[in-house]
């Protein structure tokens, strides 16, 4: 294996095919740079030397099996830090999320894993399915990451996924909440950096992973949408190149400059996140709506019995919208325009 992974960086093919062959171990490489190898699918590398401007940074990807274009980024990635054409001059950990799914080409095999974090793993019935034990380990590691970063390194969480359905706003991420504490200008810049360039603001606590990594290690995360869902292989990385090379530097650079002027940024904050809650939760929408669909006061948006939810301002749009979602879990969520003044940055 470990010639492999030296000759090659393969660490993500050797996760999924052969993750017996994947062992818990320290290297350091003829650079210097230190690899932790700890499970199928995590592997995170450590410079020479860090220091007190050093950043901690977690790239997630794969929480989605099928959301392969941030697979196929971090692959790349970490073929290059392996085989040492990059550096990096950070901690960064790396994990691939839903092996399993991966191998099927879908979301997950039986509970979708971005609704298991901040403990809800464990919560019920506890870790029954593959994919609850999977969201167990990828906090467990992120803990162990970032209790090595100390009280006053920057830590970092950048969840990579890409959407079912098309979008109006082709990239955008959700900043999870912040119970209060400012929104990060910088951090804004770096989606910006990144092609990303449209903004949810969420309003209330979720079991999603960038809101576990903020609340339980106050790490500056977001869930970054990069575009659509596309088998592996057949994505056009030509649209992807902003990202790539913004997280390529975040990894390799010690300091990025930023253009922070944020004034052609699209900020929406969070409206109404309607959960199902019956088996016959209709949409009032076509299947093929984009993302970002906007609707007039009182559109029907959807129905079930004892219910019917209707846009409630002009210009409210629909993001993740989703019928065939289990009982209790989000079908819609929401959106209305907010300014830069509204997030207080």
């Amino acid at each position: 294996m470990l010639s492999r992974l030296l000759a090659h960086g393969d660490f993500l093919n050797l996760s999924r095919f052969s993750p017996d062959a994947v062992k818990p171990q320290t290297l350091q490489l003829e650079n210097g740079v230190h690899v932790h190898i700890i499970a199928p699918g995590i592997v995170a590398f450590c410079p020479q030397t860090l220091n007190l401007k050093s950043k901690y940074i977690v790239l997630s990807s794969g929480v989605h099996g099928n959301e392969t274009a941030p697979i196929e980024i971090c692959d790349d990635l970490v073929k290059r830090l392996f085989t040492g054409s990059l550096v990096p001059a950070h901690a960064v950990l790396f994990q691939f999320g839903n092996l399993d799914a991966m191998a099927i080409a879908k979301r997950f095999t039986e509970e979708n894993m971005n609704r298991l974090f901040c403990g809800a793993h464990s919560a019920g019935e506890g870790r029954v399915n593959d994919e609850r034990i999977r969201a167990k380990q990828l906090e467990d590691t992120m803990a162990a990451f970032f209790a090595d970063a100390g009280d006053n390194a920057e830590k970092l969480h950048y969840d990579l996924h890409t959407a079912i359905r098309e979008s109006k706003n082709e990239k955008f991420a959700v900043y999870p909440f912040l119970h209060g504490k400012p929104y990060s200008r910088e951090q804004l810049s770096f989606m910006k950096a990144c092609g990303v360039k449209t903004i949810l603001l969420s309003e209330s606590a979720t079991t999603t992973y960038s809101y576990h990594s903020s609340l339980n290690h106050g790490a500056h995360s977001f869930t970054v949408e990069l575009g659509k869902v596309q088998p592996f292989g057949q994505n056009d990385m030509a649209r992807f190149e902003e990202a790539r090379n913004t997280l390529t530097s975040l990894v390799c650079e010690p300091h990025l400059s930023l253009d922070d002027d944020l004034s052609d940024m699209v900020i929406y904050r969070v409206n109404q996140v309607i959960n199902k809650q019956a088996d016959d939760f209709e949409l009032y929408f076509a299947d093929d709506t984009p993302n970002f669909m906007d609707f007039k006061q009182g559109d029907k948006l959807a129905s079930e019995t004892g219910a019917k939810y209707f846009a409630e301002q002009d210009g409210e749009a629909v993001v993740f919208p989703n019928a065939n979602v289990v009982i209790g879990q989000r079908a819609i969520l929401t959106v209305v325009p907010a300014s830069l003044e509204y997030i207080n940055v």
